[in-house]
């Protein structure tokens, strides 16, 4: 790490030392690269039920993108999509929606255009794509099994939008997007890589941060009685509001310095390791049954 991300690390507040709800993030976290769930992963899953905490996934990805995987993972709890702009209840109705003003929608497709990297438009349900052969719409459907509505252009399509993604082979490309980006729309939007080819820009509240306090607040609780868990530029805003942040061990030294602590990749079990070694021993069940929790110091690595 740099002299800054340790001077970020050292000045994070001390863990939270009972935990009653977790927040995870989905790709790079809960799923492997290949957009997976293992039986290490289940086996926590069913861990963090019998211990009585509730479990809420946030995530880049349109609704659907995460329904999928409810069965599989057994849940039936309230959730984020678009990068929690809107939230679902458990019964997958909406309870907030939030969309981008029209002018900051047209300004990052212009920004977008003039950089050459492609657009996607999120609304509702819909993805909207005007490039169907950009190198990431084929990959995308497959992930969030999701068809894309083709569209010659995005004329007319700039109200309601919940996110707009910008995506590129060129992740430099998109990393310097997302600053300059980042300064065109401040005070209008919120701008994060998703991952190293994914911009997602959303509405100024739409932030998964604010999708913890929502989640935190459906349950009755503090946030400081959250744990949450991701590996990505826009997972931050969660771990600033929460009371116990653990990054995956791929995240980069900038997000891992934002976390207290860092377990293994998300090619290593590193979501399962989290839960067990971090989030299970500060466990307190949601009817307030408290287990006996750990005196551990800020940046101990999960999984060593």
């Amino acid at each position: 790490m740099t002299v800054t991300d340790n001077a970020l690390h050292a000045a994070l507040a001390p863990p939270a030392s009972r935990i009653k709800l977790v927040v995870s993030d989905m790709d790079g976290t809960l799923l492997t690269p290949e957009k997976q769930v293992t039986h290490h992963t289940l086996a926590a899953v069913q861990a963090l039920k019998d211990a009585g905490i509730s479990l809420c996934l946030v995530s880049s990805r349109p609704p659907g993108g995460i329904e999928m995987y409810f069965d599989v993972l057994g849940l039936h709890t309230p959730y984020g999509a678009l990068n929690g702009g809107t939230i679902f209840n458990a019964d997958r109705t909406v309870r907030s929606q939030l969309a981008l003003d029209p002018v900051a929608v047209q300004d990052t497709l212009d920004m977008l255009k003039v950089h050459n990297l492609d657009a996607w438009l999120f609304r509702g349900h819909e993805w909207l794509v005007d490039n169907p052969t950009g190198a990431y719409v084929e990959p995308e459907r497959k992930a969030v099994r999701m068809e894309p509505q083709i569209v010659s252009s995005f004329a007319g399509s700039t109200t309601g939008i919940g996110k707009i993604t910008g995506s590129s082979a060129d992740y430099d490309a998109v990393a310097r997007q997302e600053a300059e980006i980042g300064m065109l729309l401040e005070g209008r939007a919120s701008v994060a890589r998703s991952s190293q080819w994914f911009l997602d820009i959303t509405p100024q509240d739409a932030n998964k941060g604010n999708a913890l306090r929502h989640l935190a607040e459906f349950y009755g609780i503090d946030p400081s009685e959250v744990a949450c868990i991701g590996d990505m530029d826009n997972d931050v805003p969660m771990f600033k509001v929460a009371g116990l942040s653990i990054a995956m061990g791929q995240a980069s030294d900038g997000v891992a310095a934002q976390a207290h602590f860092v377990t293994a990749a998300n090619t290593d079990e590193g979501w399962s390791k989290a839960i067990e070694s971090i989030v299970l021993p500060r466990a307190v069940s949601l009817n307030d049954h408290p287990a006996s929790a750990p005196a551990a110091s800020p940046g101990t690595p999960a999984g060593a």
